[in-house]
């Protein structure tokens, strides 16, 4: 009985173990993504003063190049150059070969759903998204709405007419999974002038 008992325990104890591995790796990646805003904030507010790129840690390959806000959900995001898998670890990042939001096009920036992107799952159709461009000029966009696509079919093309914004992380919000699914917050120029740096 006492061997039973035993084999039990350690087996409680691994189980636990592991829990506890996974759940420090979660708080890991939303502390670091936290964190690195804080750090974002601090590169892209020097950005602002110098009008020069400025990386938030020496051995970053990206830099900030834009604030990105939900008034009403009082939700905001420093966004960086790019989009690769070590630049969306710490922000949204801005599409290479999309241009500058306020820009004639479409500005793409995605970022993921469980971290800087969370907010998207209540954004709604008509609601004010600004961005702040690191050359100091601010772009205002409406919500047209949103909708779900494949990733390799979403129709966003950054040479469309108009003005346009959008936003893009996976789908649905609560997977624990990489899926081929994309939601897609798409959004026009509330006017066609960039609002000059302040």
């Amino acid at each position: 009985m006492s061997a039973r008992f035993g084999l039990r325990s350690i087996l409680a104890a691994l189980l636990a173990l592991v829990g506890l591995i996974l759940v420090g790796q979660g708080l890991y990646i939303h502390a670091k993504a936290a964190l690195a805003q804080v750090l974002l904030e601090r590169a892209f507010a020097q950005s602002l003063a110098t009008g020069a790129p400025v990386k938030a840690w020496g051995w970053a390959d990206t830099w900030p190049v834009a604030r990105i806000e939900v008034p009403r959900l009082k939700q905001s995001a420093i966004a960086l150059r790019g989009a690769s898998g070590e630049a969306l670890a710490f922000g949204p990042g801005h599409l290479d070969g999309t241009p500058q939001a306020g820009e004639r096009g479409t500005a793409i920036y995605a970022a993921h759903r469980d971290t800087h992107f969370a907010f998207l799952k209540d954004v709604k159709a008509g609601d004010e998204i600004v961005v702040r461009r690191a050359d100091g000029a601010a772009a205002r966009f409406r919500v047209d709405g949103t909708r779900v696509v494949r990733w390799d079919a979403s129709g966003l093309d950054p040479h469309a007419p108009g003005r346009n914004l959008a936003l893009v992380t996976c789908w649905p919000f609560d997977a624990t999974a990489r899926g081929p699914l994309r939601y897609v917050v798409e959004a026009e120029a509330v006017d066609n002038a960039v609002d000059p740096a302040n």
